[in-house]
């Protein structure tokens, strides 16, 4: 792979751990979207890529046709995340482009985010933070801003099977809760015994846990996943919790299940038209947001960054790509 240039122009659609781009930048010519606070704007990653042999991506870029076929010498797609849930894989396997990920390093990281958005929500911690910092101070033993337990209740864990679903778990049993969890393939019962697991079907774990917490994969099968319908099993004093993919939640079902009280609130880190979040939404206090920041520690950016450029340092080398999601581009 390293016939065409000895040095390779990569673009970064964002600022990156620094140790990770020194070492691309000892193999490659490296340019990146310099602004940490945006997202970069279709027409300037288009304009980039067009300048680009290797595009550098997030996992909130949305590479798509248009990106692709922009350049008709890109030669790889190396992204910053789990999975290629934003990218066209489709139009990139036609052109072979191979399309590299990380791996599934974000566990716990995502796990502390979850158990946060759990104890904010039910403590009502973002209204107390807001009414402090206005100055306001109803009392130490005031009824004003009366939340709910989360020590000794019950968690649901919604496709919790995997591994941030059970890091998760372990959490919640430090808060002495019980935790249920539901997922289409059941777990083995050493499994379940170890993760300290009770396998429910779905709409019982709905309608018996004080939090419900989403853990599934996003795909055809569980997109709107959680609907009206699910947001009606809940209890009225229940709170749902995601930091998985937005989409899995029907949004606009969540909305109308927040104002009618149907349930007690909900932590979301992770929105269905990210990074558009629903105006509603965002004027409801008892909603606590967060923009997808599932992964948002240095020791997790640095080595996932750090995977990419591994990645990128393989594809130069002609070696074979450890996290390739597309492999059948080499066979071509």
């Amino acid at each position: 792979m390293a016939k065409d240039s000895a040095h390779p122009r990569v673009f970064v659609t964002q600022p990156v751990s620094e140790q990770a781009l020194k070492r691309l930048r000892a193999v490659a010519r490296v340019t990146l979207f310099a602004d940490s606070s945006r997202i970069i704007p279709k027409r300037t990653l288009i304009g980039a890529v067009r300048k680009a042999d290797i595009l550098f991506c997030l996992l909130h870029d949305k590479i798509d046709h248009d990106v692709i076929m922009a350049n008709p010498n890109l030669r790889m797609i190396a992204a910053q995340s789990i999975t290629p849930s934003n990218i066209d894989v489709e139009t990139a396997t036609a052109r072979r482009i191979p399309v590299t990920v990380t791996a599934p390093i974000t566990t716990e990281a995502t796990a502390d985010l979850t158990f946060g958005l759990m104890l904010a929500v039910a403590r009502r911690m973002i209204e107390g933070d807001r009414m402090a910092r206005a100055g306001k101070f109803p009392g130490s033993q005031s009824t004003h801003l009366m939340g709910s337990f989360v020590w000794g209740k019950t968690l649901g864990l919604v496709g919790g099977g995997g591994l941030i679903g059970k890091a998760v778990a372990k959490r919640a049993h430090g808060f002495s809760m019980r935790v249920l969890y539901w997922t289409p393939r059941r777990k083995p019962e050493h499994e379940e015994r170890e993760a300290g697991l009770t396998y429910v079907p779905l709409d019982e774990l709905l309608r018996e846990s004080d939090f419900v917490s989403l853990h599934s994969p996003l795909n055809k099968d569980t997109r709107h996943q959680i609907g009206a319908r699910e947001l009606r099993m809940m209890r009225k004093t229940a709170f749902l919790i995601n930091t998985a993919r937005g989409a899995i939640v029907d949004e606009a079902a969540l909305v109308r299940a927040l104002q009618k009280r149907q349930i007690a609130g909900a932590g979301l880190d992770v929105f269905e038209h990210e990074p558009k979040i629903d105006k509603t939404l965002a004027k409801m206090s008892n909603v606590v947001l967060t923009p997808h920041l599932g992964s948002a520690t240095p020791e997790v950016r640095e080595a996932m960054a750090n995977i990419v450029v591994d990645n990128i340092l393989a594809f130069l080398g002609g070696h074979k790509l450890p996290n390739c999601v597309n492999p059948q581009v080499f066979a071509l």
